[in-house]
């Protein structure tokens, strides 16, 4: 499995940093991360657009949904029930949404390892016709330190995430007292969560984070002018 995982994941990524890295004017690892970070998110793009269009026809039901809540609400498995056939009914899957984060999950690992150890001048790993530059110059315009932490990159990793979070909180209307609570919980503290962790990090995944949530809310204002869904009553 490990060895799948390096050859489809970790080795690609590697050999891109570093050959755009020899290939772009100035060398400048932050925005070698910066173009790896957008190919990377067109590559997922279909797969994002899927996931998102999932979520608005899932906003679409929500007046539905909560009828059903209150309708159901002394008998959970018949809400459960209810619930699949509203689902099934608007062919609308509510897995959709979560297939995007496991498929990122060993992308953002693959990255993680590779900003260290390329950032560390570990090469390891690279194809035949990808030159080796031996050491790569850590710092984003000759100003921050990547291979170091920064504050700086977090807090932006954070308030990045909370714009996201905001818009997609507007787009959802709900009536439930537990889900709204969980709504506003993930709003305000999965950023404060992304500050802390992007703080002890290696300051080129948290440039990756903010790039990564930026191209997200860019997709998502697209699909949502794009594909206007209105609330199924």
């Amino acid at each position: 499995m490990r060895a799948l995982y390096n050859e489809i994941i970790y080795r690609p990524i590697l050999n891109l940093l570093v050959f755009l890295y020899n290939t772009i004017p100035g060398h400048d690892i932050g925005l070698v991360i910066i173009i790896v970070t957008i190919l990377i998110r067109l590559v997922l793009a279909p797969l994002m657009n899927r996931s998102l269009k999932g979520q608005q026809a899932m906003n679409s039901i929500q007046p539905k949904m909560n009828e059903l809540r209150e309708k159901h609400k002394d008998d959970k498995a018949a809400q459960a029930q209810a619930m699949m056939s509203l689902y099934k009914e608007h062919k609308i899957s509510p897995f959709a949404s979560c297939l995007p984060l496991i498929i990122q999950l060993p992308i953002l690992i693959a990255l993680y390892q590779v900003f260290r150890k390329a950032l560390e001048g570990q090469l390891t790993g690279l194809y035949t016709f990808v030159h080796n530059p031996g050491s790569i110059d850590p710092t984003l315009f000759n100003f921050v330190n990547l291979a170091h932490p920064s504050i700086v990159l977090a807090i932006m990793a954070g308030v990045a995430q909370f714009w996201q979070s905001r818009l997609m909180m507007s787009k959802t209307k709900s009536t439930d007292p537990t889900q709204k609570m969980m709504m506003y919980q993930t709003m305000y503290l999965l950023p404060l969560i992304s500050i802390f962790v992007a703080w002890r990090l290696p300051a080129g995944l948290p440039l990756y984070w903010v790039v990564s949530t930026l191209f997200s809310v860019a997709q998502q204002y697209y699909i949502i002018k794009r594909h206007p869904i209105t609330p199924t009553n």
